[in-house]
């Protein structure tokens, strides 16, 4: 079975991941399929391919439950990041009394 995981990279007591495809057979640090993107605990940075994990995912790969969690949460960043971006609907409709005298 093919999973997508973290792999650690990084020196002691400074942890840095990468998020990986990999045979769940294989060693945490093993030779992995592909890099799918990256994870600092530290400063919560992530850096993901949606793309690649979307198509990993549609082949039968499973995500770990941390794994899962990072990327919900970086979708939801992208959500809010585009709903800023978005102009205010409400403004410039009627409503106000200004110049209406």
């Amino acid at each position: 079975m093919v999973k997508i995981r973290l792999t650690r990279i990084g020196r002691r007591k400074i942890p840095v991941y990468r998020i990986v495809v990999i045979d769940s057979k294989k060693a945490r640090d093993g030779k992995y399929i592909e890099n799918v993107g990256h994870y600092d605990p530290r400063t919560k940075e992530v850096k993901i391919d949606r793309d690649r994990i979307e198509y990993w995912i549609s082949k039968g790969a499973q995500p770990t439950v941390r794994v899962a969690k990072i990327i919900a949460k970086d979708s939801n960043k992208e959500i809010e990041k585009e709903k800023e971006l978005e102009p205010d609907k409400e403004e410039g409709k009627g409503g106000s009394d200004e110049g209406t005298n």
